[in-house]
């Protein structure tokens, strides 16, 4: 089993060994354990609160293995709005509930719920089930990689 505990800047001449597919509430576990692309285990030691993105990348303890972190496509709620006032006022509504939200200028994503789907409906906006990588807003005070 391999243990990373440590993120790396990837340069010209790093290479890449292992992929590791993480959906959103994955990538936001600092201690656990998960299978590799080539099904070996990986053992995520990280700082508490550190929320990996997509194309982060680890290196192992040894400093001889080097892992990418892939967006795992995953169900999710896709939103739209009439208009942009529309969309804010979903954010502000699902923020409210506390809901981990991925915000852009043209549409809201969260984790599939029929109750926020009715609640966001009879709001007028339009909602579509999706399949796609989720990438939610991190708090103010985690940690996350650049």
């Amino acid at each position: 089993m391999l243990t990373f505990t440590h993120r790396k800047n990837l340069n010209s001449t790093s290479v890449v060994n292992l992929k590791l597919s993480l959906t959103a509430e994955e990538r936001a576990r600092s201690r656990h354990h998960f299978q590799a692309s080539d099904k070996q285990m990986v053992c995520l030691r990280l700082p508490r609160g550190t929320v990996l993105k997509d194309g982060d990348i680890l290196e192992d303890e040894t400093n001889t293995t080097i892992i990418q972190i892939i967006a795992k496509p995953e169900p999710v709620l896709t939103v739209t709005a009439r208009s942009q006032l529309d969309l804010i006022k979903a954010a502000y509504h699902l923020g409210n509930r506390h809901v981990q939200l991925e915000i852009t200028a043209d549409y809201l994503r969260l984790s599939p719920d029929s109750v926020l789907r009715q609640m966001l409906e009879k709001l007028g906006l339009i909602v579509k089930e999706e399949f796609s990588s989720f990438h939610p807003e991190t708090g103010a005070y985690t940690q996350h990689f650049h």
